[in-house]
């Protein structure tokens, strides 16, 4: 997870678009503050016939997230906005899934997206030729989107044009099952071409998911995909999700997953009273 190897926290390399940094102390001076460091005088140090004592401090390194990611919910709920928070390993049809889920659902909800990657604006752009409002979010090195990103980014949609957002979060399995956006429904893709214990090496991610998809069905025949396992093991570790199976190139199952927005918005946020 990142709280361990580190990608988001302050002095990570990478450059994050959308989401400005602060100032650092990087420029360059003879650090003459009028002390002198610790280990010329020995603050922080045990002295003779001392012991040395370690003090240790407990604290949410997502704590920040979890706080900013409350505040996208409340300011989405205002909005009466469905968001979803899409995730998946490189090359399970997001993109794909998303620009047939608007097409499918122009006379129906009006949709925006925010996509997260490393580098290039090529998904960004795809979706755009289909008519969809989007901003992408360039995360340089970072392998997943945080809640202030997508605070930042969602600045740049006219959100009550919209009635669903969806965020295609950084094609990864592992970071973005830590940080909550705000979202009211995590989706996490499972593709045919993947293996059928995807979910038990990633369990978090799946685990923490209200929908799993299982992607590209057209190619399970080639690929000598192995259905009633790979359901086995969803079910076994999304025990609580919703689980889909679907092609968006060929649209089976699409429109079972259309259906489930359309539900889950009205559900959600049924009509004010006139």
């Amino acid at each position: 997870m990142c709280v361990e190897c580190g990608c988001g926290l302050p002095g990570a390399p990478g450059e994050v678009r959308i989401h400005a940094g602060g100032k650092g102390h990087d420029h360059d001076h003879d650090h003459d503050h009028g002390h002198r460091h610790e280990h010329e005088h020995g603050h922080g140090a045990a002295t003779a016939g001392e012991t040395a004592r370690t003090l240790t401090l407990q604290r949410s390194l997502l704590e920040k997230n979890e706080r900013l990611a409350e505040r996208n919910r409340g300011f989405f709920e205002a909005k009466r906005l469905l968001v979803l928070n899409v995730l998946s390993s490189p090359g399970s049809g997001k993109t794909t899934l998303i620009q047939k889920t608007a097409e499918a659902m122009r006379d129906r909800l009006r949709l925006g997206v925010i996509v997260g990657d490393l580098a290039t604006e090529n998904d960004a752009d795809r979706l755009r030729s289909a008519g969809i409002p989007v901003v992408q979010i360039t995360t340089g090195s970072v392998c997943h989107l945080e809640a202030e990103m997508v605070s930042r980014a969602m600045a740049r949609l006219d959100l009550d044009a919209l009635d669903v957002l969806i965020i295609e979060n950084v094609g990864n399995l592992v970071c973005p099952a830590s940080y909550d956006l705000g979202e009211h429904l995590r989706v996490v893709l499972m593709s045919v071409t993947e293996g059928e214990d995807k979910p038990l090496k990633y369990p978090t991610i799946f685990h923490t998911a209200q929908v799993a998809l299982v992607t590209k069905t057209d190619l399970a025949q080639a690929t000598g995909f192995d259905r009633e396992t790979a359901l086995a093991n969803l079910h076994r570790v999304s025990h609580h999700a919703q689980v889909m199976e679907l092609s968006s190139r060929t649209g089976a199952g699409m429109a079972e997953w259309c259906e489930l927005l359309a539900t889950e918005r009205q559900k959600r946020f049924a009509p004010r009273a006139s």
